[in-house]
């Protein structure tokens, strides 16, 4: 089944190209059942590639899904062509009276800066509060994995001697658990950061439960009210090339950066990166989608408390 996006989102040429099955609103319309509603806050700086990663692994289900996309008042993206902006974006102002299935919020380029120091904080903060009673499931993705941990649960964060940069192999802690049924025993995840939160801190916090995690990368995935809560500390929903991008773009800004690790054959960054993280990338989408959304969530979702 489709994912349900604005007509006109420039993510659907691009992933019908893909043969993956994309339907817009209009012919959405004529569908006979509730669709899953999904709200992403999208912090990337590069909106349209991080729409179209979102939706190339929401699309790898069954289920029909609708998407709303969030933006933050209190700031104005620098990479995004500001009509992008308003004819895709809705402010939360113009969200809150809604409710949701589920939702995502990626990460953004505010790592190094504390948590209060970020322009939209006080915004943010309110998306979270507004988010346990309007919203069924919360994924959250790299900075809004710290992010949140903080705001809910006051897990801090630590700053990396240098950027955790490259593909890392991780285990977990359950393969029953819903979210990693179909795992294997190790498998692989982009990271992109320069901060991390630590283990013995989550572990402190009977609500939370480390349910991956990496010798080389730490603690992977956090699970918290049975699911309703998934933190995400790297980027499964990268594409092939992202950090490729990241790299070279780093390297043309003279940005100190080190060759992401695990990532080119023979550490050459002039070839095919190499993708081991795309089985795990679908299930755990596939997995949340169906397991902490679809399963779970009132057919009526003005029941959701």
């Amino acid at each position: 089944m489709p994912v349900n996006v604005p007509d006109k989102l420039p993510a659907i040429k691009i992933l019908e190209e893909e043969n993956i099955f994309v339907m817009d609103e209009t012919r959405a319309l004529h569908q006979d059942i509730r669709p899953l509603k999904i709200i992403i806050l999208n912090l990337m700086p590069l909106k349209v590639s991080t729409e179209t990663d979102l939706l190339r692994l929401l699309s790898n289900s069954p289920l029909q899904i609708e998407i709303d996309f969030m933006k933050m008042s209190g700031y104005t993206p620098k990479n995004t062509p500001a009509e992008h902006m308003k004819q895709f974006y809705r402010s939360f102002d113009e969200l809150r009276g809604k409710k949701y299935d589920g939702l995502i919020i990626t990460g953004a380029p505010v790592e190094l800066l504390p948590f209060e120091k970020v322009t939209y904080w006080s915004e943010f903060k309110e998306v979270l509060n507004w988010a346990d009673t309007h919203v069924y499931s919360s994924l959250f993705i790299c900075w809004a994995a710290q992010a949140g941990l903080f705001h809910y649960y006051n897990i801090p964060k630590y700053e990396l001697p240098q950027k955790l940069f490259g593909v890392f192999e991780h285990t977990h802690a359950d393969m029953h658990l819903p979210i990693l049924r179909g795992f294997d025993d190790r498998f692989f995840m982009p990271h992109s950061r320069y901060t991390e939160v630590r283990a013995a801190d989550v572990e402190k916090v009977k609500e939370l439960q480390v349910i991956a995690h990496s010798e080389d990368a730490g603690v992977a995935m956090v699970k918290a009210k049975n699911g309703r809560q998934l933190f995400l500390t790297g980027h499964l929903e990268y594409s092939r090339f992202t950090l490729d991008k990241e790299y070279k773009r780093d390297r043309r800004k003279k940005i100190p950066i080190q060759i992401p690790q695990n990532y080119y054959p023979g550490n050459d960054s002039s070839g095919t990166p190499c993708m081991r993280w795309g089985s795990a990338a679908n299930l755990l989408f596939a997995n949340w989608l169906n397991y902490y959304v679809y399963q779970e969530t009132p057919y009526n979702l003005e029941e959701i408390s």
